[in-house]
């Protein structure tokens, strides 16, 4: 290890290393730290990428169920954990290998470390001392613990969930959010009981209140439990099972196998040192940054979920491009608001820019358009469900501001909505684009036709 670097970067997630690599790309020499043995961070190694394989997983057993119904019958499921669990992980061996293949061609020097401050312009890195000219704190967040709980090991988080150690007969989720959803997704299709609990009066909080009761109606239809407005009060650990004792709009007690909390996240930025370095961090382990990553530090940048909310990759790998670009001396800033979101949930639910309720609390006069699935030729055809595009709209510009889908691959679909907005289309704009028929895409254009009275196929 040299004892100086031009840029250096703590944590190697999907902030970090876009950062790294975009800075190295720019000519900068980078040095990149992380505790662990691969890149990826969270999201590459225990999160984003692990959790969408064993999604995948359950889709497909789940397609398997419903051919029945078309006269295409493929019997039980005989679930090999060991295989599968072994197959999520060659799939995340394979991406953090190649990000390893990646630093060194770009001649990123890569540290296996924990990064602690000294100063303005130094940390030190397990009793090695680094001087930089430049860093950026990418050290991201860790699943929020509830206080109270008795210390077990079938309670999980979102971490040991994915670990895929069983599939208990009944399982509890706490928290209703986007990854308690996708667990209670995944480990029912495995064959758990599956009852999510949840504070808030909706499931999938800040999403369109018409597509949440769609994708709760759908996963009611699972099998799936579940229960808002509902507190978890008081939490037992016998021998037998776990017993969760609940007050709100369900009132009694839910026995388990196991239990996920799933409550959120609470970000990192206490643990690098940030005030030897003189940085503040808030209550919630959050660093403050501007558009460019900017601290209160002129040599230091934060990015990531350390820097808040939303907490997201796809954020994350942007925030960093940028702070490579202004650490290399070029103007960037991230000067957007429009950070889609995507529950990978059976059907997905994906949304971005302004919902009907945001604009009311915030006073704002918009109007709503929406195509339902049920009249696409394509969804049912590919023997989709329940779904819906509904698009957020200015009534006097009818610029659009907003937009939800709920169905098969809306996170895929959600691209259009979301370009749509950067660029300032009109719901005309949208109307008059030619979408390729029969597809999932069309709904999109159907929404704005309905909007605009030109619409034949509603």
């Amino acid at each position: 290890m040299t004892d100086h670097t031009d840029l250096l970067v703590i944590g190697a997630g999907p902030g970090g290393y876009a950062c790294a690599f975009r800075a190295a790309d720019l000519g900068l020499n980078v040095t990149l730290v992380d505790a662990r043995d691969r890149l990826g961070g969270v999201c590459l190694n225990e999160g984003c990428i692990p959790s969408k394989a064993l999604l995948h997983a359950a889709e497909v057993i789940r397609e398997a169920v419903h051919m029945a119904d078309w006269g295409i019958s493929f019997g039980a499921p005989k679930i090999d954990l060991d295989a599968l669990r072994a197959k999520k992980d060659d799939i995340v061996g394979q991406l953090t290998g190649g990000l390893g293949g990646l630093a060194k061609r770009r001649k990123v020097t890569t540290i296996r470390g924990t990064a602690q401050f000294t100063g303005a312009n130094s940390v030190d890195i397990d009793g090695k001392t680094l001087r930089f000219d430049k860093a950026v704190i990418a050290v991201g967040s860790a699943p929020v613990q509830l206080p109270g709980w008795p210390d077990d090991p079938r309670i999980w988080d979102s971490t040991a969930a994915l670990e895929l150690r069983e599939v208990p007969k009944a399982l509890a989720i706490v928290g209703g959010g986007i990854i308690g959803l996708e667990m209670a997704t995944i480990y029912s299709a495995l064959g758990s009981d599956v009852t999510v609990i949840e504070l808030a009066d909706q499931i999938a909080a800040g999403a369109d209140l018409e597509a949440v009761a769609i994708l709760r109606t759908a996963l009611e239809a699972q099998g799936i439990t579940i229960h808002t407005d509902t507190q978890v009060t008081e939490v037992k650990a016998a021998k037998a099972a776990i017993t969760l004792t609940c007050t709100g709009a369900y009132d009694g007690q839910i026995k388990a196998g196991a239990v996920i909390q799933s409550v959120g996240r609470r970000a990192n930025g206490d643990k690098v040192g940030a005030p030897a370095a003189g940085l503040t961090v808030s209550d919630r382990g959050v660093i403050s940054a501007d558009d460019a990553g900017r601290t209160d530090q002129p040599d230091i940048f934060a990015i990531g979920d350390v820097t808040g909310n939303p907490m997201l990759a796809h954020r994350a790998t942007h925030q960093g491009h940028i702070t490579a670009e202004v650490a290399a001396g070029h103007r960037a800033a991230l000067d957007t608001v429009l950070i889609p979101s995507v529950a990978y949930t059976n059907p997905e639910l994906a949304w971005v820019g302004m919902t009907q309720a945001q604009a009311k609390a915030e006073g704002r006069k918009v109007r709503a358009t929406s195509f339902p699935w049920a009249a696409s030729g394509r969804n049912l055809a590919s023997g989709g469900g329940d779904g819906l595009t509904k698009l957020v709209y200015d009534p006097e510009t009818m610029r659009l501001l907003g937009g939800t889908i709920i169905g098969r691959n809306a996170g895929e679909l959600l691209a259009e909505i979301t370009l749509a907005i950067e660029m300032g289309a009109t719901l005309e704009d949208i109307g008059l684009t030619v979408h390729a028929h029969p597809t999932l895409s069309e709904t999109v254009a159907f929404a704005a036709e309905r909007a605009l009275g030109t619409l034949t196929d509603l």
